[in-house]
């Protein structure tokens, strides 16, 4: 069995996954959205289907798949430590920039007096 990594890593299994992120699709629908053949979505959806990413449901004569939230919530909570590492260099980052940007304060020659005698 792969890991929940390596499913994810394949390309066309993102592509699906982000299909399916916004209703349900047909392996027709999948097919013509990604320009892929009807096999090479099968097989996808069924490594997807058995790492329980996804579900199908029957309705008619088409078979409906629809995302899953349970694996992706387990990859959400693994990176979780990760954003908050980047969120602290980021906003450090921000902060930085921001400084930046303040204007400098323009130092205006001073006139030089002169004394009078």
């Amino acid at each position: 069995m792969e890991s929940v990594f390596e499913i994810i890593a394949e390309p066309n299994r993102r592509a699906i996954l982000g299909l399916l992120l916004t209703s349900q699709q047909s392996v027709g629908e999948i097919e013509r959205q990604l320009h892929m053949t009807q096999t090479t979505v099968s097989k996808h959806l069924r490594v997807l289907r058995e790492a329980g990413f996804v579900e199908s449901t029957v309705d008619a004569q088409r078979r409906l798949y629809r995302l899953k939230p349970e694996p992706l919530q387990e990859i959400d909570a693994w990176l979780a430590p990760f954003r908050l590492f980047w969120s602290t260099h980021v906003d450090a980052l921000e902060r930085h920039l921001d400084r930046m940007d303040e204007p400098t304060p323009i130092s205006t020659p001073t006139k030089k007096t002169t004394r009078r005698r």
